[in-house]
């Protein structure tokens, strides 16, 4: 083993597909990619995300408490990419990069009609140290007809995997069963 620094420790354990959280704030919707999130507990379905005030959408969260987490592609990975690096309070990111806004049905910020998955979320908590917002899915939408499934994760420096083969251990995880699938 080789010893490296401490701050790569999530490229070891990154919890999951990078995701878009849009938000809608004064009638203006908004897109943000965000790599720290993770899910909580199961019922009721909570996600922690971290969501800091230089985020332009931190400002929208903090006022509305609601927010939409889409589940985004490889085939829009460089949309995903892209809109991490400009801001909304300058750019309109749905315009900019060809995303359909389509209405929720219990928060004001939109779904994105190009990602495979949009949770529907309320903000419960929050850890204003560590910019925690801990957010309860109220709606999840599966665009079921959708081709491409393989989603992104970061690995840092802007490498990023595709999810790839899928290992099926299910009838191992008999303590699990009771959740809902």
């Amino acid at each position: 083993m080789k010893e490296v620094p401490a701050s790569g420790a999530f490229r070891q354990l990154e919890p999951g597909p990078i995701v878009l959280v849009t938000t809608r704030y004064e009638g203006t919707p908004n897109v943000m990619t965000m790599g720290f999130h993770m899910m909580i507990q199961h019922a009721p379905p909570l996600i922690g995300c971290v969501v800091g005030p230089w985020d332009h959408s931190y400002s929208a969260l903090r006022a509305t408490g609601e927010c939409v987490i889409a589940v985004p592609t490889i085939d829009i990975a460089r949309a995903v990419v892209e809109i991490g690096n400009c801001s909304g309070d300058t750019v309109d990111k749905f315009e900019r990069f060809g995303l359909t806004p389509q209405p929720a049905r219990s928060v004001a910020a939109p779904l994105i009609g190009e990602c495979l998955a949009n949770i529907e979320c309320r903000v419960v908590d929050s850890v204003e140290a560590y910019n925690l917002f801990i957010l309860e899915a109220e709606r999840l939408w599966i665009d079921t007809d959708r081709k491409e499934r393989r989603t992104l994760h970061h690995c840092g420096d802007g490498v990023f995997a595709a999810d790839g083969d899928v290992l099926d251990l299910s009838e191992h995880m008999v303590k699990w069963r009771h959740l809902p699938r």
